[in-house]
């Protein structure tokens, strides 16, 4: 995901902080917060991830079809249908799956109020592993680098992904 810009604004740190459910004050209340080290509203760990929303090829947000957003009682809810893949759990070469494995923040600085964010991708590492019942595991690392609005370096965000050989056996 690489978003052009991603503004910081105090309502949606305040709002992300409370559907995560971190009642923490210097999320949210600036009288609070100024007193604290930070000196001021600061957004949550992972709050960097809220830029997916910014990012119009996400393609776990909402899309407008022409029958109204998915998920909006236009259509019947739940997961998009995928085409036949054999059984398989996932997509992908070698008839496998994949899924999300993990994902790391590095903060550079505090983000907070005020903040307009752009990001960049890079690939990280690639390495295998051998799976006991699906086969050779392929991980890899996406790299997103969050820059402020003077270019300075505030979050870097790994994920790993990992696919695997071929469906999970079930035994």
């Amino acid at each position: 995901m690489a978003i052009e810009k991603f503004p910081v604004e105090a309502s949606h740190i305040m709002m992300f902080a409370r559907s995560v459910g971190d009642g923490n004050p210097i999320y949210h209340d600036a009288e609070y917060a100024k007193e604290t080290e930070p000196g001021g509203v600061i957004a949550p760990p992972t709050f960097a991830q809220a830029s997916a929303q910014f990012d119009p090829t996400y393609g776990l947000r909402p899309k407008i079809d022409g029958d109204g957003w998915f998920g909006s009682g236009g259509k019947p809810t739940g997961t998009k249908p995928r085409p036949s893949s054999g059984g398989s759990s996932g997509g992908g070469g070698g008839g496998g799956g994949g899924l999300h494995a993990e994902q790391r923040f590095i903060y550079h600085r505090h983000l907070k109020p005020g903040d307009v964010l752009t990001s960049t991708n890079k690939p990280g590492k690639t390495w295998e592993k051998q799976g006991r019942r699906s086969g050779k595991l392929v991980f890899s690392e996406s790299i997103t680098e969050y820059r402020d609005q003077d270019g300075e370096l505030v979050v870097t965000a790994i994920g790993v992904g990992v696919r695997t050989e071929r469906p999970v056996d079930q035994g």
